[in-house]
Order: structure tokens, then C-alpha cells, then sequence
């Protein structure tokens, strides 16, 4: 075993994380739902969704055969909702062609949708004692800042680097400790800033601690400028109910409902109402709502619609009225439900 393992494991014995709700378990089903909520998501924030989420999912059968909107409606507020739609498709993928068994090697599990060659890692080791190496964002920053690897760790070159350090690493024993090990001293000591050198397990062999590149390593992505867009949105009110459009499958908010969106260059709502088969009395722009992604910033200006008559049915699938005691069931993007909330 290497001495870097040997220290993380005794570490992790007495400081590690020991109380997390999806620990103390090797049920796949629940490893699994954690990894893929805790994908660019801090611990503190999946907890009660993975809690929740269990309450009406509590076996991969059950998800499976949920319709795709609950599903959605639970992770709403999570982002990446690829994340929620790939585990919805995973889930069935494992009731259809593993007879509701997951699989139980890396290589088989990072078949299944969703899933990547980290994650499936991290399952095929906790769940099955897989002597398999994981790279998850805070394993990334420990080998990044320890062995003193240069670059930024998403270009192809330095991840492939990093996987080939991570295997070589690997201990014979304690498989199954050693990952959580390395994700928790990312986590509380090796943290992306303001790392507690003083209490780190290896620091006395760090690279990063003896030429004071903590602050460095691991190296950003290559700054580029982050893109504007604007969109114009209708809040159209009905007797009671609001006017909601289910989002295209790709892209932002894919498979949420949002509120109906107005073509790109369009300043004021006819055309887009036209669209929608509906006549209008009076609109009126309201303060607008910014929401930064990870690869560009929207900003959104909402128009408040009165119709002329509340139309008997939605006349395109994708349309659905919701009263307001219905929104809280219906999976929304955090910034329209909190621009509806406003």
C-alpha cells in the first residue's frame, strides 16, 4: 500500500465524514442517488433533496416506473437537470435489462445512462469492494495540489495524467474506505480555498504546501468571457390558473415547466400570443430577473398578460394551466418559481 493511501485511511478513521445519510450502506440503488445529486453540488445542499427524494422513491423500482415530471418536480432547484433525467432513464435501464439488479462492475455500471467512469467507481467500490479509482472535484484538488500536477484538470491531457496517478495509488486493503477517504479531505482540509494545511494527513510530502503554490493548484479553466442573453417571458393568468410550458427534453431546464417564452428580438408579447392561440386585452412588462449559468448569464423580462376570455383547453400538448396551489407540485426552474414567488 502506498503511503499516501496509508495515511488517508488511518485519517479518515478518526476525522473523516462518518454520519452522512447515504453512509453505513451498500445498497447501490442509494450510493448511486448521491453521487449523481452530489455532481457540482455541496453536501449541505443534497442532503434534504436525497432525503425527500428517497421519501417517494425509496427503491429503483419505484423510480422507474414514476413519470418523468415527478422525478423533475423533486430535483427542481438542484440544476443540471440532465443529471435527474439521465437517472430517471438509468433507473429503468436497470428494471429492463438488469432485471432490477444493478451492475455490479465499473465497467458495467458506467454503461447505464448518467453514469461516468468516477461515479461508476465510486458504486462499483463501496457496493462491491472494487479495487477501482475515482476523480471526483475534491480527489482532483488532493492529487492536483499534493503530487504538484500543472494545468487545468478538465483538459484531456492533465485528467488522463490524474487518472493514471489515482490507479497507481490504490490500496490493496480498504478499498472501500479509501475513496471516501480522498473525497473528504477534499471536502474539510484541502478545501479550493483557504485549505487547513496544519491538520492535513499528508502535508508533509505536499507539493503545493512546500512551494507555497496552495493558492494555485489545482490551475482554473482559461478565463473566457461569459455570454449575455435576454429573453422575454409570459405570465398569463386565467381564472385562477397560470399558463406553463413544458421545456424541450435539450437544453436549459429540459423536460421542466417554465413560463411561455417570447421569440429572440421580440420586445413586446402579440406575436407570441398569436403563437399560443390566444387574444389578449392588456399586457404590462414587470421587473425584470437575472440568473447566471455556468456558461452564460439570462436575464429575463416578464410580461404580465390579461386575457380576453379564459380559453377552454391549452391547444398544444406541451401547455398546461396550473392553479397556484398546484405549483409547488410542479417542477420548476429555481429562478421562475422565484420569479413567480416575487
Amino acid at each position: 500500500m502506498s503511503e499516501f493511501a496509508a495515511k488517508l485511511i488511518a485519517w479518515h478513521a478518526d476525522h473523516g465524514r462518518h454520519d452522512l445519510p447515504w453512509q453505513h450502506t451498500q445498497d447501490p440503488y442509494r450510493v448511486w442517488l448521491s453521487e449523481i445529486m452530489l455532481q457540482q453540488t455541496q453536501v449541505d445542499t443534497v442532503i434534504p433533496y436525497y432525503l425527500r427524494f428517497l421519501e417517494h422513491f425509496p427503491t429503483v423500482a419505484s423510480l422507474a416506473a414514476a413519470p418523468q415530471d415527478a422525478v423533475l418536480a423533486l430535483w427542481a432547484g438542484l440544476g443540471y437537470y440532465a443529471r435527474a433525467r439521465n437517472l430517471h432513464r438509468a433507473a429503468q435501464a436497470v428494471m429492463n435489462e438488469h432485471a432490477g439488479v444493478f451492475p455490479q462492475t465499473a465497467a458495467a455500471l458506467a454503461e447505464l445512462p448518467g453514469i461516468g467512469r468516477s461515479t461508476a467507481a465510486a458504486i462499483a467500490s463501496f457496493c462491491f469492494g472494487e479495487r477501482a479509482a475515482i476523480l471526483d472535484g475534491n480527489v482532483k484538488r488532493v492529487l492536483c495540489r499534493h503530487f504538484g500536477i500543472e494545468g487545468f484538470p478538465g483538459e484531456r491531457a492533465v485528467e488522463q495524467r490524474l487518472w493514471a496517478l489515482a490507479e497507481s495509488l490504490l490500496p490493496d486493503a480498504g478499498i472501500a474506505i479509501y475513496p471516501q477517504a480522498q473525497m473528504d479531505l477534499g471536502a474539510t482540509i484541502c478545501t479550493r480555498s483557504k485549505p487547513r494545511c496544519l491538520h492535513c494527513p499528508v502535508s508533509e510530502t505536499c507539493v503545493a504546501r512546500r512551494t507555497g503554490q496552495e493558492a494555485a493548484l489545482p490551475m482554473a479553466r482559461p478565463k473566457k468571457a461569459v455570454p449575455q442573453r435576454s429573453c422575454g417571458m409570459l405570465l398569463i393568468e386565467a381564472g385562477g390558473a397560470l399558463l406553463l410550458e413544458q421545456r424541450p427534453a435539450a437544453g436549459i431546464w429540459g423536460g421542466l415547466y417554465s413560463l411561455p417564452e417570447m421569440a429572440e428580438g421580440e420586445s413586446a408579447p402579440q406575436a407570441a400570443l398569436r403563437r399560443l392561440g390566444l387574444a389578449l386585452t392588456g399586457f404590462q412588462e414587470q421587473a425584470g430577473l437575472r440568473h447566471s449559468f455556468s456558461h452564460f448569464t439570462l436575464d429575463i423580462t416578464p410580461w404580465r398578460v390579461e386575457l380576453a376570455q379564459l380559453p377552454a383547453a391549452a391547444h398544444d400538448p406541451a401547455l398546461r394551466w396550473v392553479s397556484r396551489d398546484e405549483l409547488a407540485t410542479v417542477g420548476l426552474p429555481a429562478p421562475i418559481r422565484k420569479l413567480l414567488e416575487r
